[in-house]
């Protein structure tokens, strides 16, 4: 799917050539080690690296370059996969065979400004833009707990996994942030540019050839380790009894989330077959839980479950009346029970693999999508295409899918809901 180049040690640059696109997509990619206190610094810095730089020292001077650029787009990203987290920073522009004058060059030039070329004063990030960042990272944090359903996912894996990168954000937390100086930022700084593993994508219509040379130019990055930090995780051992937890705040609707444990994690053989028996779960509107406890009891106003394979999880949420937990509870337990009893109808199991198959797809529609799922997949095998999980996904049995219920067991109920509740 991508064709590989090695920049330096410890810096790789995937690219794929297509002319499926108008357009040219760029995405550096810094891996490091996730913790509260990592994610938080990158999180910052990531907003502080997109704010501006050395040519262009403010975000109007910014933007205003990037529109004389034909709307090149650029941003910034702060995420996380298993035990990692990814700081990357992506454009977009228009490709010069559709204009009359070359923005590649530009573009390029901006690239590696913004990377190495930040906007610095006396050789430091500026305090102001430092501080105003900070709190645009510290409002983004605080919006999940104005968002109850998002709060009681959080509160969940916080109880269900302390002191776990399941339970650590994407943006570290609130006092993490809020203790940042300029120091700590350009000691991260420092990382990102001499000793984090770097993963460079460009999708488009380019020769990879020449253009992996033009690259190695533009982003001279320093050789470095270049043993990744690893995104995966040793399944957790899982607890014998059901712990039940319920919190109360000001609100109607109670949130109810329930964990759940298996053994099946991202790199394991019977992965694609976990993907299936999540999707017959609880997944898509088709599944058990929505058709059973939404339609059919009417018990709750949404509900679905998720497969978190990097920490062998299952999540089902689910908005309910609140004095009904123990009876959603029971009903949710019962599908998973039917499910380990082998009750699963043809037309689950195809209705699940024609969405799959056909989410993948529309996935790929997309350059960014592309470089999502590549970056993802290819530490399974960087040999990924659409055919092969096609094929394993339309190979899964209903046995299969028995097989992979039989592994997912409760560990958690939390639920929140208002304080005038029983």
């Amino acid at each position: 799917m991508f064709e590989k180049f090695s920049l330096n040690e410890g810096v790789t640059l995937y690219i794929r050539p297509t002319s499926q696109f108008k357009t040219l997509n760029f995405s550096v990619k810094w891996k490091h080690p996730l913790t509260n206190e990592s994610a938080a610094k990158r999180s910052v810095l990531a907003n502080v690296l997109q704010h501006s730089n050395e040519k262009y020292p403010s975000t109007a001077a910014l933007r205003m370059h990037l529109d004389e650029l034909y709307g090149t787009a650029v941003y910034t990203d702060a995420t996380k996969r298993g035990a990692v987290h990814n700081l990357s920073l992506n454009i977009e522009c228009v490709n010069d065979q559709f204009l009359t004058e070359e923005v590649m060059p530009s573009v390029l030039n901006l690239l590696h400004d913004m990377i190495f070329k930040p906007n610095f004063e006396d050789g430091r990030f500026k305090q102001s833009i430092v501080d105003r960042e900070k709190q645009s990272v510290m409002t983004r944090i605080q919006s999940i707990y104005d968002d109850k359903t998002r709060y009681a996912q959080f509160r969940m894996l916080q109880i269900l996994r302390p002191d776990h990168p399941a339970s650590v954000t994407a943006n570290g937390t609130l006092e993490e942030v809020e203790k940042l100086t300029v120091d700590d930022l350009m000691s991260m700084y420092e990382e990102i540019i001499n000793r984090d593993e770097v993963d460079i994508y460009v999708v488009g219509d380019v020769d990879p050839q020449t253009f992996a040379k033009e690259l190695e130019k533009v982003l001279p990055f320093p050789a470095r380790k270049s043993s990744s930090p690893s995104a995966d995780l040793k399944v957790a051992d899982q607890n014998t009894e059901v712990q039940i937890v319920r919190e109360r705040q000001e609100m109607k609707q109670g949130k109810l989330h329930i964990g759940f444990s298996t053994s099946i994690n991202f790199k394991h053989p019977d992965y694609a077959k976990m993907q299936i028996t999540n999707g017959v779960f609880g997944g898509y509107p088709h599944s058990k839980l929505f058709m059973n406890v939404r339609e059919k009891e009417s018990m709750a106003y949404y509900v679905s479950s998720s497969y978190s394979s990097h920490y062998g999880l299952v999540y089902v949420m689910a908005g309910i009346d609140a004095e009904l937990d123990e009876k959603a509870v029971n009903l949710i337990g019962e599908q998973l029970d039917e499910m380990k009893a082998g009750k699963i109808t043809d037309l689950e199991l195809s209705q699940t693999k024609a969405l799959l198959i056909n989410s993948l797809k529309e996935t790929l529609d997309s350059a960014r999508g592309q470089i999502e799922i590549y970056d993802q997949y290819k530490s399974l095998s960087e040999d990924f295409s659409v055919e092969e999980w096609v094929e394993k996904w339309s190979s899964v049995s209903k046995e299969d899918v028995q097989q992979m219920a039989e592994t997912i067991n409760m560990e958690l109920v939390y639920l929140l809901s208002g304080k005038e509740a029983n």
